[in-house]
């Protein structure tokens, strides 16, 4: 065959409409999680499933975008079975701790993120398991466990003033008035519209000012 002949092939096979159904990219369930399209994520993570049931990554992708959903107890059916293909994934175990923190459930909750803690010290939702873990102490009234867990997380985000305006109310409700000052003029220095720290800062310094 001449060369002409097989360039003329070559072209006429590039040039051969695509068939219907046929996708060139194939659906990406984290990029659709990081755009926000939390429904289309659990769309394409449940047809992964179905696939391949041990696939672990669409067992996370999928419990993170139940989770922005609101839709924790289908999030816990698939955390559940991602616990039973990797017992000791660290991102399964947070979110189990994420999703009984939102449903109420403090003592499960602190386990799971202990456990994280355990296996990821460093891990990427470090700083929101010690968010989390301060919020529960505070729910129990364990106001000092709390000042830890809330000092832990603000070490990891120092910039974020609503934690240091919950690490406040913590430090305030454990008697420590000083240092919940200190964090309420923390807090109020990165926002200064943070309406909680304003009057805790004032509630403070009047309860400072009465000893």
């Amino acid at each position: 065959m001449s060369y002409l002949r097989v360039l003329t092939a070559v072209l006429a096979f590039l040039l051969l409409p695509v068939p219907r159904g046929f996708s060139q990219t194939r659906p990406d369930a984290l990029q659709e999680y990081r755009n926000g399209n939390y429904e289309q994520a659990v769309s394409i993570c449940r047809n992964e499933i179905i696939a391949n049931p041990n696939n672990q990554e669409s067992h996370v992708v999928i419990c993170w975008s139940l989770l922005r959903l609101g839709r924790y107890d289908d999030a816990l059916a698939y955390a559940r079975a991602g616990r039973n293909i990797n017992r000791y994934d660290p991102r399964i175990i947070e979110i189990l701790g994420e999703i009984y923190y939102f449903q109420g459930q403090n003592t499960e909750a602190l386990q799971y993120f202990q456990e994280y803690i355990n296996l990821a010290p460093e891990g990427q939702r470090i700083e929101m398991v010690y968010y989390f873990s301060g919020e529960i102490y505070i729910r129990l009234g364990r106001f000092r466990h709390a000042d830890i867990a809330l000092s832990t997380a603000v070490h990891w985000v120092p910039g974020n003033a609503a934690w240091w305006a919950r690490l406040a109310y913590a430090r305030e409700n454990a008697g420590d008035l000083a240092e919940a000052v200190s964090a309420y003029e923390r807090a109020l220095s990165l926002n200064s519209q943070l309406s909680d720290a304003r009057r805790g800062l004032e509630r403070t310094r009047q309860a400072l000012g009465s000893r």
